[in-house]
């Protein structure tokens, strides 16, 4: 193997201690896998990608040749509607993984764009594929990461369809909480890579609401915020509202 290519290859055994913080535990620490296990995977991983913000890891229609693990940074995937407008589908942090979407027609339905600076790793999906036949526990955890998928699109079907404003802010704050604190990060304390023009596509929430309900957030004592950096001060009562108890409880007041 020339110089140049082993030094791009990522050791997850190297890397293994310090798993709360990479992006391939999602692949490697929940499976036990053995070290011949680690050192199969090992090899299969092609190399780390930096993205400077703005910059596309794949576009719309592109073959699917790899998935990515975020290791830092955040990226958002954007789609086209029938009218050729840009929609917003989602927001990926560190730990996650992009390019399932496009397993099932072998192009990428969406765009992938660095909201930040980022680092991703590159795992080709060919030999993820084979790998996965031969380790049932890589397998396993690649349709439970699908499932995952899955779940968060009917959420978000939901959250489009059935609540208001207020709940779909609340609702996607508590939903990166979650998602930060399963890393290890800070619940409630993150920031938002996103423009608050991006917030309002992926919410279906015109710019000025969302930056009037972030403004009314913050008077209520819900959230701190200061320029992109967001503060959950009332876990509770923004957990209410994103569940939609908040209006059940005013309506029977």
């Amino acid at each position: 193997m020339p110089k140049n290519d082993a030094a791009a290859v990522i050791s997850i055994s190297s890397i293994k201690a310090a798993c709360k913080n990479c992006t391939l535990q999602e692949l490697c620490l929940p499976l036990g896998l053995t070290d011949t296990d680690i050192s199969a995977l090992d090899r299969l991983i092609k190399r780390r990608r930096m993205l400077k913000k703005g910059e596309m890891l794949y576009r719309v229609g592109d073959p699917l040749n790899s998935l990515y693990a975020i290791r830092t940074g955040a990226l958002k995937t954007t789609g086209l509607i029938e009218d050729g407008r840009a929609q917003v589908t989602g927001f990926y942090l560190p730990g996650e993984l992009l390019g399932i979407d496009a397993i099932n027609s072998d192009k990428h339905p969406c765009s992938a764009e660095a909201l930040e600076s980022s680092e991703v790793c590159e795992i080709p999906f060919p030999s993820l594929e084979d790998l996965a036949t031969k380790i049932p526990g890589l397998q396993h955890q690649l349709l439970r990461i699908m499932s995952r998928e899955i779940v968060r699109d009917a959420e978000m079907l939901m959250l489009l369809g059935r609540m208001t404003a207020e709940e779909r802010l609340a609702s996607c704050l508590m939903s990166f909480s979650r998602r930060l604190e399963r890393l290890g990060g800070a619940p409630e304390e993150f920031k938002l890579s996103m423009s608050r023009q991006d917030l309002g596509d992926f919410l279906g929430l015109a710019l000025e609401t969302v930056s009037r309900l972030l403004s009314r957030f913050h008077d209520e004592g819900l959230i701190s915020v200061h320029g992109r950096q967001i503060s959950l001060l009332d876990m509770n009562r923004l957990r209410a509202i994103a569940t939609g108890n908040s209006r059940e409880n005013n309506a029977s007041a």
